[in-house]
């Protein structure tokens, strides 16, 4: 489960569609509360890059329950692609 009020780290996978995994993009994190028109009480950002597909993304913060979207940017050799998820808390 995702905690709220504290700072957290959020491990990300990418691959391409035939299951490559994708290593070298640029990744941006951006979201917020569309309810309350307001976004993410942080910056989180990618820290770390394992290898296999998998990045780091800290400063992952969400302060209050309710509806939040978190979304993800990536630019990568294939061209630009993103990702958003709709999280209940």
């Amino acid at each position: 489960s995702i905690r709220v009020g504290r700072l957290h780290s959020w491990k990300l996978h990418l691959e391409t569609a035939d299951g490559a995994p994708v290593n070298d993009a640029t990744i941006a994190v951006d979201g917020g509360m569309p309810q309350h028109g307001h976004g993410l009480p942080t910056k989180p950002r990618v820290t770390k890059r394992l290898g296999d597909g998998e990045h780091v993304v800290d400063g992952m913060k969400f302060n209050m329950g309710g509806w939040w979207v978190v979304k993800f940017r990536v630019a990568g050799a294939l061209g630009p692609d993103s990702v958003t998820f709709n999280l209940k808390l």
